[in-house]
This record gives C-alpha cells, sequence and structure tokens, in this order.
C-alpha cells in the first residue's frame, strides 16, 4: 500500500487538529507545521497514543514570518522526495489593524502570503507526489473586497471584512494553482468548513466577541468541521474538480466576485512581488 505524506498547516487546534487525527487514523504519514513546537509536540504524541500511527512529525513554521516560512520549506526538502497532500488550513481574524514582522497586514499574511510562499516553495516536492493542495477558505468570502490598494495602508480597518478578503483570496490562490499546475499533474481545492466551534476568537474583543459568541449556539464540531478537507485529502477521482469551491463535501457556488480571473491574475502578480525578496 502506498504512504501518502500529507503536510498540514494549523493543526495545533480546531480543524486543522481534528483533521491531523482523521488523517492519521487513515495511516497518512503527516508533517504539522506549528508555530508552538512544544504544543505541536504534545499533539504528536496524543495522536500515537490514540491512532497508533507513529509517522507523525512536528515542524515549527510561523506564517506570518516569511523568513520561518522558507524555513520549514526548506527542512520538508531535506526529509521529503515528494508531498501527496498539502492542506493550508491555518488562519485568523484580528481586532485591530497590525503589521506582520515583513511589515505587511497581519489577516493577509497569515491567511494568504505566507500559505503562498510556502506552496510556492514546495512545488518541486508537490509535482513529485502530483499533489492535492487543499486551501480552507469560509463563506465569509461572499464579503471580501479585492482592493489591493488597501491591503497595507487601508483608509478603515475591519477585522472582518479583511478576514472575508483573506478568504476571497483563497479561492482566487486555488484557481490559480489549478490553471497553472494542471500540467505537472497538481490539482487544487478550497472548501468552507462550516460555521465550527473553536478557539478561533479567542482573542477577539468587542463587536467581533460578541458575533461570534452569538452564533456558539449554532456552532459546528471540529470534528464536523474537518469532514471536507478529509474528504478531499483522501477520496479517489476529484482531477476533474480541481479548482472548485466545496462546502459539505459537494461543489458549492462561489460569489461572483470569486470568478473574477483579472482580479485572481492581480492577487498572484503582487504576491509574487511581495514574496521576491525571501523566494530565492
Amino acid at each position: 500500500m502506498a504512504i501518502t505524506t500529507t503536510v498540514l498547516t494549523g493543526a495545533t487546534s480546531g480543524i486543522g487538529e481534528a483533521t491531523a487525527f482523521a488523517l492519521a487514523e487513515r495511516k497518512h504519514t503527516l508533517y504539522l507545521l506549528v508555530r508552538d513546537v512544544q504544543k505541536g509536540e504534545g499533539l504528536k504524541q496524543e495522536i500515537i497514543k490514540q491512532t497508533g500511527n507513529k509517522n507523525i512529525f512536528i515542524v515549527h513554521c510561523d506564517l506570518t514570518d516569511l523568513e520561518s516560512v522558507l524555513t520549514a520549506a526548506d527542512q520538508l526538502h531535506s526529509k521529503l522526495f515528494n508531498i501527496n497532500v498539502l492542506i493550508n488550513n491555518a488562519g485568523g481574524m484580528f481586532n485591530d489593524f497590525t503589521l506582520s514582522k515583513n511589515g505587511f497586514e497581519m489577516t493577509f499574511a497569515l491567511n494568504h502570503l505566507g500559505h503562498f510562499l510556502l506552496t510556492k516553495r514546495l512545488i518541486p516536492l508537490l509535482e513529485r507526489g502530483h499533489a492535492r493542495i487543499i486551501n480552507v477558505s469560509s463563506d465569509m468570502h461572499k464579503m471580501g473586497k479585492p482592493r489591493f490598494d488597501q491591503l497595507q495602508n487601508p483608509d478603515s480597518y475591519s477585522g472582518m471584512k479583511a478576514y472575508g478578503t483573506s478568504k476571497l483570496f483563497n479561492i482566487y490562490f486555488t484557481k490559480s494553482l489549478a490553471e497553472r499546475y494542471a500540467a505537472k499533474g497538481v490539482t487544487a481545492y478550497a472548501l468552507h468548513p462550516g460555521v465550527v466551534k473553536t478557539q478561533f476568537n479567542s482573542k477577539l474583543t468587542g463587536r467581533l466577541k460578541l458575533i461570534f459568541s452569538l452564533a456558539t449556539p449554532f456552532m459546528i464540531t471540529p470534528e464536523k468541521g474537518a469532514e471536507t478537507s478529509v474528504y478531499l485529502a483522501t477520496e479517489n477521482k476529484l482531477d476533474s474538480k480541481s479548482g472548485q469551491y466545496f462546502v459539505k463535501k459537494n461543489v458549492a457556488k462561489v460569489a461572483a466576485i470569486a470568478d473574477d480571473a483579472d482580479a485572481r491574475n492581480q492577487l498572484w502578480t503582487l504576491s509574487e512581488e511581495l514574496v521576491k525578496n525571501f523566494d530565492v
């Protein structure tokens, strides 16, 4: 039986943690990219204990720090010949306008740019593994607006709007990957996991905290939220659906703005420009 090698970001909580356990049960060899290595090592031991799968490896990666992203990618290149599945799962929402270590708005840095650089750096491994790239987006992409001139120095800041735009960018990224790497045997998929009860909102305050608190009784479990990610990582014969957006394990319609090819190509060009000093 062939070994499936899967790389997963954001595995130490919520949907990512549930995804890691589910794929470990299915005997995937897992490389978990985590910001908190101590927490990651604890998760690794718990996964081994519960699933019996010892092929779990922890790699430090802070997606808001592009130098950390490159270091993590280089470690994967040194350890692996190929990658079969890459799940870009990590994400966050922030109350206030904050800049990353590299000077990018934090939501954009974490939810898009870090994953963009990671994925690009791993392309040789992904091509050799005829990989699936899975980007965890959200139905909140419907409130996103690709105002590229406002990404770094917005006239006003809304954490929710910044999050929605980053989730729109996840869909743009997915469609571009599917288009650009199809000839190399690489496929890409985006998904909405549902409104999941996690620690996602633990650091939010004010209006955003209130909105998530009111929605809590209607939220699903992380295990339920992970089902579509696990489906996309394991289901056979999905190649014809590359570039699509999934909800509850089915192809779903995206907002009209998510089909804007010009905006999608502009995002790719901008992202390449922003990471060029790191991706050498």
